[in-house]
């Protein structure tokens, strides 16, 4: 059995720990270097894979390193929309490696989202509402963000959301036409509702992590044999696992733009 030498890039924040405990327990996989936010890329020379767990200030440039050395990359970090993305992508190709990003590894997070995505087609009106502790530094959240962007790659017949006065700076923002509101408060994990509206009646989507070291593991370790052997740009848990539920056609890659400006978890779908 081959061992895979990883390289973890933030391993040392809550993600990081939980990643580094599931590379620990893995038979496959091994952990050469673990690597903060200051540290010099060269750290990562002779890994096979580079895991990346940083900050999203941080996260483009351990991309950059790992495709010009030639290794593949496993991302977790948050922050990374499709226009982001883009700006990679064709560095990915022309080097010949992979990269994957994971904006959620829970399970019942892809679930959630997967559903919004399949009923978006039927309401003309849908919003996000995402929630995390107060320490999260981004948002809206990476999950929101690639909700938003199924939802919108779902409605690519029907058009954009119905979503007035966006104009306003309490309608929160838009991604992909979809109106995101993200909440920053102590005492929670991770919680989203995407709220689907028509005439007459609403559907929401909520899932909820309540522990993540459990709910994100099985994520994690498949991601891990993902990003390992990939080819290209991989986007998403969805992408990776088979979930049985119908999913939109992955949207054209979005056009670059400057850099800058389950266990542990409950789910639920409610009508009203």
């Amino acid at each position: 059995m081959t061992t895979t030498r990883v390289a973890l890039v933030g391993g040392t924040g809550k993600l990081g720990g939980i990643i580094a405990a599931v590379i620990d327990a893995a038979e496959d996989f091994e952990t050469i270097a673990v690597l903060g936010s200051g540290s010099d890329m060269s750290e990562i020379d002779g890994a096979d894979l580079v895991v990346d767990a940083s900050t999203p200030a941080v996260s483009i440039d351990v991309v950059r390193a790992a495709i010009e050395r030639g290794i593949n990359v496993l991302v977790g970090t948050s922050g990374w929309s499709a226009e982001r993305i883009a700006l990679v992508r064709p560095l990915v190709e022309a080097a010949g490696t992979g990269a994957v990003f994971i904006p959620n590894f829970s399970i019942g997070s892809v679930v959630g989202s997967a559903l919004a995505a399949a009923a978006a087609p039927f309401f003309p009106s849908i919003e996000i509402v995402e929630t995390h502790r107060e320490t999260k530094i981004d948002s809206p959240s990476g999950t929101a963000v690639r909700t938003a962007e199924l939802i919108a790659a779902a409605r690519r017949e029907v058009g954009p959301v119905e979503s007035p006065h966006v104009d306003q700076r309490a309608r929160g923002q838009q991604v992909a036409s979809v109106p995101v509101h993200s909440l920053r408060r102590p005492g929670v994990v991770a919680r989203q509702e995407t709220i689907l509206s028509g005439p007459g009646e609403s559907l929401t989507v909520v899932h909820d992590t309540i522990e993540p070291s459990a709910a994100y593991a099985p994520g994690i370790r498949a991601a891990l044999h993902a990003a390992r052997d990939a080819q290209g740009v991989t986007v998403g848990l969805d992408s990776i696992i088979e979930i049985a539920i119908r999913m939109p056609a992955t949207p054209p890659p979005a056009r670059p733009v400057a850099e800058g400006g389950v266990p542990g978890q409950v789910a639920r779908t409610t009508g009203a």
